[in-house]
């Protein structure tokens, strides 16, 4: 019997961090990459999910699908069922401003959104979600220690994928400094506050609203190299910290 509707998995199957990709072949690359002791511990709906390690820490990925719906049920499970506790995505994001170049790793410090799941959550409030601090401040210090292009700033989700007006609709967001669109942030920092978890998003660039450029779907996969790194040393640096003793009380 499964766990959850959408998951087969059992109770300790997960690390207490988990990786969030998108694509559920993005999930397999990762694992196959970065990993060792991997195995599978979730096919469900073909929502890819992989527990082993990374430079001994235990770390677990889960395909979360597109959009803010599907990543909300998945995150939910995570942290309600199974006793994650940080969550980080690791997707695709598209330029809204003309400085944040294709190739390049945006950090998102809070999340606006156009869906409807927050107005029947919050009424009348405009809920403003954001990533965890400490793991923002991680991430940002060592994408420079790393020599990586990133951008840390807010953003903005939208479940619409293909708008009549394409960048016009962003024109409020922009004026007040979005730097990118995905369709899921929103909705991880949402589920994580409510759960109390560590949350943060890491995207990289894939296309531009502003320029019109895009990248190949052929190197898609190399792109998210330096991503996927990043995200699993913020994550492993996390545990290294917790581990460690704090200095002696008086």
């Amino acid at each position: 019997m499964q766990t959850t509707p959408h998951n087969e998995a059992k109770r300790g199957d997960y690390a207490e961090t988990v990786l969030l990709p998108g694509d559920p072949q993005r999930t397999e690359w990762i694992a196959a990459t970065f990993l060792q002791d991997v195995r599978c511990v979730n096919r469900v709906r073909g929502a890819l999910a992989y527990t082993g390690r990374y430079r001994g820490a235990p770390i677990s990925l889960h395909t979360t699908g597109i959009g803010a719906p599907s990543l909300a049920i998945y995150a939910h499970e995570l942290l309600e069922t199974y006793g994650a506790k940080t969550l980080i995505r690791v997707g695709t994001c598209g330029g809204l401003a003309e400085h944040v170049k294709l190739r390049s790793l945006v950090i998102s410090q809070s999340s606006s959104s156009d869906s409807a799941i927050n107005r029947q959550l919050f009424g009348v409030y405009d809920y403003a979600p954001s990533a965890n601090f400490e793991l923002l401040c991680r991430a940002a210090r060592l994408a420079a220690e790393m020599g990586l292009v990133h951008h840390v700033g807010q953003t903005a989700s939208s479940d619409v994928f293909y708008h009549p007006d394409v960048l016009g609709r962003f024109a409020g967001v922009r004026a007040h400094g979005a730097l990118a669109v995905d369709m899921e942030t929103n909705a991880l920092y949402t589920v994580a506050a409510r759960f109390g978890a560590k949350a943060l998003s890491i995207c990289t660039v894939v296309d531009s609203l502003v320029n019109h450029e895009d990248t190949d779907s052929t190197e898609r996969q190399e792109l998210f190299t330096d991503m996927v790194r990043l995200a699993l040393d913020v994550a492993t640096s996390a545990t290294s910290a917790e581990a460690e003793p704090g200095p002696p009380r008086r």
